[in-house]
């Protein structure tokens, strides 16, 4: 699948390696030429110079094919201006933008582009967003039969008890992390944005555990 970047900060660098690490095309884009110096030398992707809010440097970039984008450069309304116009201009699904500003992210999100804060986010949960991996195990016990796995639940399940997911799905949430800080459920925790759930389950029952969570709660009606 092809990503394209904009900026090439430390978040920009780390993100565009690891999709490139795994095996994704990767095109970054910076103004400043002397910042793809963090790519290194092996990196094979694109490095595109421009502003990333440009039309004529995003296809440059390849966004007419892109899977999804990500705007991580250092100012907001660069970021937010080049989200928008490759999600309204060119389609891409997959956008999410780096905000300073909490009282914007806000904003942004009511409007339907993601936004990761600066503070307390890195370029791993970026990725989350941008390339949902599904079930990830974490976990095995000794016997093989227990398996505790890192679910990002589907968005329709946002703003449903974790106790109604666990009951739908069959498994158990040990527990979740929220702005990079791990939390144990209650009865009355509900699952919001970006969360990441911890399941335990039997390691015959973790497919069809991950299989109702990473769907929206209405197929499994």
């Amino acid at each position: 699948m092809h990503f394209v970047i904009m900026g090439c900060g430390r978040v920009g660098a780390t993100l565009a390696l690891s999709l490139a690490a795994r095996g994704h095309d990767v095109a970054v884009i910076d103004l400043d030429k002397a910042a793809f110096r963090r790519l290194g030398p092996d990196f094979d992707g694109r490095r595109v110079t421009g502003y990333g809010f440009d039309r004529d440097t995003l296809v440059r970039a390849g966004i007419e094919n892109a899977y999804a984008f990500a705007a991580v450069s250092s100012g907001d309304n660069s970021n937010i201006l080049a989200a928008r116009v490759a999600r309204e201009t060119y389609g891409v699904d997959n956008v999410v933008a780096r905000i300073y500003d909490p009282g914007r992210a806000e904003v942004y999100q009511r409007l339907g582009i993601p936004t990761v804060g600066t503070v307390r986010w890195t370029a791993d949960r970026i990725m989350r967003r941008l390339l949902p991996i599904g079930a990830v195990p974490v976990y095995t016990d000794p016997s093989g039969g227990i398996v505790m796995a890192e679910i990002p639940a589907h968005e329709g399940w946002i703003g449903h008890r974790m106790a109604d997911m666990e009951e739908r799905s069959g498994g158990r949430i040990g527990y979740y992390t929220r702005f990079d800080e791990a939390r144990i459920p209650t009865p009355q925790t509900v699952y919001q944005e970006l969360d990441t759930l911890h399941v335990l389950a039997a390691s015959e029952d973790m497919a069809a555990v991950s299989a109702v969570l990473l769907d929206p709660p209405a197929r499994h009606d």
